[in-house]
């Protein structure tokens, strides 16, 4: 995915204020609106600048997009940062509609600002008063378990008197529940915008994402751990510790096991009604040929085992 630079698409420095980018974003669009334009490419020219114009008119999309920084050039190669959105409180109005991938706006507003992206979740969100407010909040997997209290400081973008984006701040406090799981939603009631004439306040809306961890994957609420053991444990069968969220627990290996064989331990998982389990595969690690002796019992296995591991491939 190519980056895609908003600014130089206006032609305006990135300190432009609202008015500088509505004045450009007008003179452009006149230019280049392919019912009138003689310019090659007129079309093309015309959604470009009509993409800079929705993500740079807007308080929320430039405070986000400016977060990305000023190091990446147009039509560099792109990946956004896995925590793209953490930290930021926005409205529901404008994003998740899925209007802006039928105008045929590019893979990189759609990655960002699209239905699918962080500044999409909103979509079919009930009209309030006080409208609702979004922001994302980054978990380890052991706190997803065990349940935290976290506070967070929130950015809200909005524009000021002198009509570029500022940044107001605030800090939450979240009591993340035991058992949550990945893009669960955490509603705060009252915390989103305050209502105009008394009205009722908006909620905050918290998706919370559980980071990547050494040892397990998730999925929902279950966790798969990937457990190395000796040949002879495999073979002949072993009770191992085996560790869990909820701390170690003795499993049982039977005789036989082979490398991909999964077992299971019931109700080891995230904590629910029911709880999740928690599966491990089995990984056969075999040791090292590298002393004499080693290499001895191994050439000991080839002349007794009378083992062939690829015998099923001749039959």
């Amino acid at each position: 995915m190519e980056y895609r630079d908003y600014y130089q698409m206006l032609g305006v420095p990135r300190n432009a204020t609202a008015e500088e980018i509505k004045k450009a974003y007008r003179r452009l669009a006149r230019k280049y609106h392919p019912d009138v334009s003689k310019e090659p490419n007129a079309e093309e020219k015309f959604k470009e600048i009509q993409e800079a114009y929705e993500v740079l008119k807007d308080p929320e999309k430039r405070a986000a997009y400016d977060q990305l920084g000023s190091q990446w050039k147009a039509g560099q190669q792109f990946r956004p940062p896995p925590d793209w959105g953490s930290g930021f409180e926005f409205s529901t109005s404008g994003f998740g509609d899925g209007a802006f991938e039928d105008l045929g706006f590019s893979d990189f507003f759609s990655t960002l600002f699209g239905s699918r992206s962080p500044f999409g979740r909103a979509a079919g969100a009930r009209a309030r008063p006080g409208r609702d407010h979004h922001a994302r909040i980054d978990i380890d997997l052991e706190e997803a378990f065990s349940g935290v209290t976290r506070v967070l400081e929130l950015q809200r973008p909005e524009l000021g008197p002198d009509g570029r984006v500022q940044l107001h701040k605030r800090t939450v406090r979240v009591s993340i529940p035991a058992g949550v799981t990945d893009g669960q939603h955490l509603r705060l009631a009252g915390q989103g915008e305050p209502a105009i004439g008394g009205g009722r306040a908006g909620d905050l809306y918290l998706e919370v994402h559980i980071r990547p961890h050494r040892l397990y994957q998730v999925d929902g609420r279950d966790v798969t751990l990937t457990l190395p053991v000796a040949p002879w444990e495999a073979a002949l069968g072993a009770t191992v510790t085996v560790p869990t969220l909820g701390g170690p627990v003795e499993m049982r290996i039977p005789a036989g096991a082979q490398s991909g064989q999964k077992l299971r331990l019931r109700g080891r998982g995230l904590p629910g009604q029911p709880p999740g389990d928690q599966y491990v595969l089995l990984k056969v690690v075999l040791p090292p040929a590298d002393t004499p002796r080693a290499r001895e019992l191994y050439a000991q296995m080839q002349r007794e085992l009378g083992f062939d591991p690829r015998a099923d491939l001749t039959r």
